[in-house]
């Protein structure tokens, strides 16, 4: 039986403010980003072949990132093949950077950046 390929994938966060969100995804990550709705309520936010989507929560709703739920658990995770590279990127377009370059215990150089909401987004380079 032939079985199906997976392409591509794109973690969702939601978010206070879409077009807020989707700017600092292009401003400070250098990813591009796609709208739909007027008002906005949804983004599409891509860098290379890696994606993440953007949905507005409800005013009344509140966020909650992982990291406040299990302690150190990512929203999302980016494989990279420079970290370094990557993460001086990052600090001078003015990410938020919520913890610094190091070689992780599973055999990653990984990073950790901040959305505007909180959610920890990380970025690693497999080092085997």
């Amino acid at each position: 039986m032939a079985k199906g390929k997976l392409v591509e994938q794109a973690p969702v966060l939601l978010v206070r403010d879409v077009v807020e969100s989707a700017a600092y995804w292009r401003d400070c990550l250098g990813f591009k980003e796609r709208l739909w709705g007027d008002p906005p309520g949804f983004a599409i936010c891509w860098r290379d072949a890696c994606f993440v989507m953007l949905s507005q929560a409800p005013e009344d709703h509140e966020i909650v990132p992982n990291w406040k739920i299990v302690d150190k658990m990512w929203n999302a995770y980016f494989w990279v093949d420079d970290a370094r590279a990557i993460y001086a990127e990052f600090q001078a377009s003015g990410a938020r950077i919520d913890y610094s370059l190091y070689e992780a215990p599973y055999g990653v150089l990984e990073f950790g950046i901040q959305d505007l909401d909180g959610h920890d987004i990380a970025f690693g380079q497999d080092l085997q």
